[in-house]
């Protein structure tokens, strides 16, 4: 009977948490895997550090508080910072009073930002090293400050 955890899906969104419209949560929050508001948050909401998770908001919802997660779709109020690591999504009915940290961004005519839109490149990309620093490292050769090649000046020595 509770064994038998079943994801639901909204707006294209799996989704394993709800909180209905009548609900308010006053506190700080973790969560992986889908969550979906319709209420009211006050407090924090977080994903999970290494899992998935995505957070929709919900037209009727509303969040005032900081909310970090790889994605998020908002259709609803909220009166703080937004840190989306992949993805955000403004709807039409979105909202935002905060600053909103993406890497990609998607907003729909109809949303209000009350904030700025900070460009935040992915975790995941990390700058590749120069080519010569890739061949140098990979045979162990490094340069001294006068730029001559250090294994060089000792094989001359």
């Amino acid at each position: 009977m509770f064994g038998n955890k079943k994801s639901s899906q909204r707006n294209g969104y799996t989704i394993d948490t709800l909180i209905g419209p009548d609900v308010v949560i006053r506190g700080d929050m973790d969560f992986s895997g889908g969550l979906y508001v319709e209420g009211r948050i006050e407090g924090r909401v977080q994903a999970i550090e290494g899992k998935p998770a995505s957070l929709v908001l919900a037209e009727s919802g509303s969040i005032d508080g900081h909310i970090q997660a790889p994605v998020v779709v908002i259709n609803g109020t909220v009166r703080g910072d937004v840190h989306a690591a992949e993805r955000v999504e403004l709807a039409q009915q979105a909202r935002v009073e905060g600053d909103v940290h993406y890497a990609v961004v998607e907003m729909n005519a109809g949303a209000q930002l009350t904030g700025r839109l900070v460009h935040s490149p992915p975790k995941a990309q990390r700058a590749l090293p120069a080519p010569e620093q890739a061949g140098e490292q990979a045979c162990g050769v490094k340069k001294d400050k006068a730029g001559a090649k250090s294994a060089m000046a000792a094989a001359e020595a």
